[in-house]
């Protein structure tokens, strides 16, 4: 079983930034990809950025320049660095991650961090 462990949301001020954290621990064999996602209220959850295991990333095109992601393979762990914050970054950020244990492959989700943007 893979757990994940997210930290690192809160309140802040439009401009402003907040760095996410994800570690993932348990049986892992290999990671593939490692990912970012947000809902906000009445909104479906949706994809902010992807990082794969070669170092591709992928972002959404409304934090393109804003945002970056980043992964420690060593520990497991991605983060999302997140600067010039607007209100409609307001959300629910769930970290996602995707790979292999001995025997299987998983698709494991955070419990989600709230990152609140205030204008």
């Amino acid at each position: 079983q893979v757990q994940l462990v997210e930290s690192g949301g809160g309140l802040v001020q439009a401009g402003g930034s907040l760095r996410l954290s994800c570690a993932a621990s348990g049986t892992i064999f290999s990671i593939n990809t490692m990912g970012w996602y947000r809902q906000a209220p009445g909104k479906q959850r949706e994809l902010v950025a992807q990082v794969t295991s070669g170092g591709s990333t992928n972002y959404a095109d409304s934090v393109k320049g804003r945002f970056t992601i980043s992964r420690d393979n060593a520990k497991n762990t991605v983060y999302l660095q997140m600067n010039s914050l607007k209100p409609e970054d307001t959300a629910v950020y769930y970290c996602n991650v995707r790979g292999r244990t001995w025997n299987r492959t998983f698709d494991s989700w955070g419990q989600g961090t709230q990152v609140t943007v205030s204008s």
